[in-house]
């Protein structure tokens, strides 16, 4: 059942699935591309690459990828200088991903059997590790800087691999067309591929169950969160704090003179993808004060979304994680591992 779920001081206020949620009124940058004249696209691109197709773009604008191929990363134990009171284990894990070299942290708690977390008689060798969390760091936050949301997960019994996403998860819309014009792979599209190739890393660690994995995402990772678990059937759920779609569905594709930067710009907005979650379970945690990304776009996404969902709002005036939330982290986490 879906469910949206105020702070302790605010009035409960239920949304199902077929509940129409108010217009957003403020719409980001990406979306204004849209509506401002759009001069014409002189290259079609279906897909890309010289060497060969790397990223294809339907004409409904889902981003999809060949398959991905060897699992290869190094490891290197080192000190916890994040959490220094905590008896985790961290290490450094760097894998190649689309000509770059990412590097993330994984977390594995000290504690790794939390109880009723998961079986111990479930099918893969290694299925009585830990849960495992793919963690995005909002725009401009490095994998250090998330460390304070992943102790937190450590202390549920989850571990994560948090990664340093390219520009620190900032983006450029306008940038990213003119790729997409010229046929090369948008950033974009990179930093999508960078959380499925973690995934693939994450489960292949031995403290991890391989099926029980999970990714969350804080703001600008929120959405790059979203479009993975659509495209990454072993994810269980998502879990995005202070995030939301850009709304281009409400835009009439007649009205946007060429239909090739409509479907790129629908292929970057989370939105686009919530159809294509289920079974995965969705979940949204967002302040109704938020600062940066207004509530009514984190409604509006939410009431694209088909079941398994819920939603949950905490009152602050700030946007992130925050301690309020906690609750909800905690119950949403433990459903979407049961």
């Amino acid at each position: 059942m879906s469910r949206q779920i105020p702070g302790k001081n605010k009035k409960t206020n239920n949304v199902s699935s077929g509940a129409k949620a108010p217009k957003p009124v403020i719409f980001l940058l990406g979306f204004l591309f849209i509506l401002v004249g759009i001069f014409g696209v002189l290259y079609n691109p279906a897909n890309s690459e010289a060497d060969g197709v790397v990223w294809t773009v339907s004409e409904e604008g889902i981003l999809s990828f060949p398959q991905r191929g060897e699992i290869a990363f190094t490891a290197e134990v080192i000190e916890d200088l994040y959490a220094p009171e905590s008896e985790d284990s961290l290490k450094l894990l760097t894998f190649e991903s689309r000509g770059e070299n990412v590097r993330a942290l994984l977390r594995i708690p000290a504690d790794s059997s939390p109880a009723g977390s998961f079986p111990t008689n479930s099918s893969p060798a290694n299925s009585s590790g830990v849960p495992g969390i793919v963690l995005l760091p909002g725009a401009g936050v490095s994998k250090e800087k998330e460390q304070g949301l992943a102790a937190e997960l450590s202390k549920l019994g989850y571990a994560t691999l948090t990664l340093d996403q390219r520009n620190f998860g900032a983006i450029n819309p306008e940038g990213d067309l003119e790729l997409f014009k010229a046929g090369l792979e948008p950033f974009e599209y990179k930093m999508v591929y960078d959380a499925l190739k973690a995934t693939d890393v994450l489960s292949a660690q031995p403290e991890i169950d391989p099926e029980k994995l999970a990714i969350v995402g804080e703001s600008n990772g929120g959405r790059f969160a979203i479009i993975a678990c659509a495209l990454e059937p072993s994810l269980r759920g998502v879990l995005g704090i202070s995030t939301a779609g850009y709304g281009t569905g409400e835009i009439d594709p007649s009205q946007v003179k060429d239909p090739d930067v409509y479907r790129f710009y629908r292929s970057i907005d989370p939105d686009t993808y919530l159809s294509e979650l289920s079974p995965a379970r969705f979940v949204l945690l967002h302040s109704s004060n938020d600062t940066v990304v207004p509530h009514e776009m984190a409604l509006g996404t939410f009431s694209l979304a088909g079941e398994p969902k819920a939603m949950y709002n905490v009152s602050e005036a700030r946007h992130g994680y925050t301690a309020s939330m906690r609750p909800y982290l905690e119950e949403e986490l433990a459903i979407i591992f049961m």
